[in-house]
This record gives structure tokens, sequence and C-alpha cells, in this order.
């Protein structure tokens, strides 16, 4: 079963140049696509627009930092500081502890 993608999800890309990196999902554009960002080489200013296909949700949520983004306070340093928390855990790491949701 696949978890939802909301906003405020931390999530691992699975295609593409960004492939096994980290990001929060800033907005649900439509059935197919979301906005995310990671702080890095997505910023807040131009966040990447990705497929949910291509993205594999994760257990951990930063339901304020969607609040923060909704009422455009959020910046690029406090999402980089959010995520780099998570860093340390690889995409392989993740699944093999279980920190991840649905496989594909």
């Amino acid at each position: 079963m696949k978890a939802p993608l909301s906003e405020g999800i931390v999530v691992i890309s699975q295609k593409g140049r960004d492939k096994g990196r980290c990001f929060m999902i800033l907005y649900q554009m439509d059935a197919d696509f979301v906005l995310i960002a990671d702080g890095h080489t997505h910023k807040l200013e131009k966040p990447k627009k990705k497929r949910r296909k291509h993205l594999k949700s994760t257990r951990w949520e930063f339901p304020l930092l969607a609040d923060k983004y909704k009422q455009s306070k959020l910046t690029d340093s406090d999402l980089r500081k959010a995520l780099t928390q998570l860093l340390p855990i690889t995409p392989d790491a993740a699944d093999k502890e279980g920190l991840l949701f649905g496989q594909k």
C-alpha cells in the first residue's frame, strides 16, 4: 500500500538527476504532479515539479514547515536544517529499516 503524498511529507526521488535525494512536498498541483524543494538545489522560490510516481514517501513528516510555507514564512535554511537531520539515512538504509512506505 502506498502512502498518500501530501504537503509536509518527506520523499525520496526515484528517477531523474536528483535520484536518491530527500525533498519535502510543498504543494499538490493535481493528481499527477507535486512541487518539491530541499533548500539546496531546489529552493523555495523555484521548487521542482515532479511526478508522484517518481517519488517514494517516507514516514517523516514536517507539518509545522508545511504550515510555515502556506503562510510564506518558510526559509530555505529552515528546510535545509530539517532535511539534514535525515541525511545520515540513505534511501537503501531507510528501506531496510522500514522507514519507507509501500513499494512500487
